[in-house]
């Protein structure tokens, strides 16, 4: 529909930014609702973040989203934060507040756990141990929500041991540091394996994973998304695990936002995921 001088403005930061799939299914809900509104790719460099977001209320918008490599850095760029973000350590979702303050969430362990559920019917993150694979943005938010969600204990792999310990005294309950070295033997007993890393992403390095240890009824999941089926994910339906892509976490973390900016709740439908899916396989 057409744009008025009223229109609702959101957007994404990134550098770079041309990855992102955000504004393909923000503008898939701003035409399914007829919102007048637009939301939009903007590339904005590490070193300008702070001011980025601070001409956003002097632009008129209502907010935006972050990526890469800014979601950890917009922690001390916004005027607050909610408890999500806080336990998270980054901020995936901005709103300006009718005063002028920039407020900062993290929508990334809901959409984790929303994604899990609309896959699996009846997901228990108390069901048994948990393998996170990563130390970043995203394990933290997804090892908060599993937490939170009742899980038992969480079994932190990482390259780097110190980082994975700092995240396990910062957000309490039952983590344990693994060594890269000892991933696979971590994978003994599991319930859920969670790549968390960028590890099988499309231009990165390939996740050298055995699931030899994984049980079968395992469920796996990879929030890489392009490629939509990952090795691992490959590796895992070859073997009978039932397998959760990225795509649906990165689907539902955007409805928080988008109810936020332009005052609906929108719904993700296998429609809305055809959509995306068919930019990754123009891509």
């Amino acid at each position: 529909m057409m744009l008025t001088g009223a229109a609702k403005l959101a957007g994404i930061m990134g550098w770079p930014v041309t990855h992102s799939r955000s504004p393909v299914l923000h503008g898939y809900w701003l035409t399914q609702h007829r919102i007048d509104g637009a939301y939009v790719p903007m590339a904005v460099k590490p070193e300008n973040l702070r001011r980025a977001l601070q001409a956003l209320p002097l632009l008129g918008f209502a907010g935006c989203n972050l990526t890469i490599p800014h979601k950890e850095e917009a922690m001390r760029a916004v005027d607050e934060y909610d408890p999500a973000a806080k336990r998270a350590g980054s901020v995936n979702t901005i709103l300006i507040r009718a005063d002028g303050t920039i407020f900062g969430s993290s929508t990334d362990g809901y959409g984790f756990l929303a994604a899990l559920r609309a896959e699996l019917t009846g997901f228990n993150a108390a069901a048994g141990p948990a393998v996170v694979l990563g130390a970043g943005g995203a394990a933290r938010a997804i090892i908060a929500a599993l937490l939170d969600d009742g899980a038992r204990e969480i079994r932190l792999v990482n390259r780097t041991p110190e980082r994975a310990s700092k995240l396990a005294k910062t957000l309490g309950g039952e983590i344990r540091g693994v060594a890269w070295e000892a991933r696979a033997k971590a994978l003994e007993g599991a319930s859920l394996l969670v790549n968390a890393t960028s590890l099988g992403m499309e231009g990165q390095p390939r996740l050298e994973l055995p699931l030899d240890a994984l049980p079968r009824d395992a469920v796996v999941n990879d929030i890489v998304y392009v490629p939509l089926e990952t090795e691992l994910l490959a590796s895992a339906r070859r073997r009978g695990n039932r397998c959760v892509d990225g795509l649906g976490m990165l689907l539902h973390q955007a409805r928080p936002g988008f109810e936020a900016w332009f005052g609906v709740r929108p719904a993700v439908t296998a429609e809305l995921r055809e959509a995306v899916l068919a930019t990754l396989i123009q891509k």
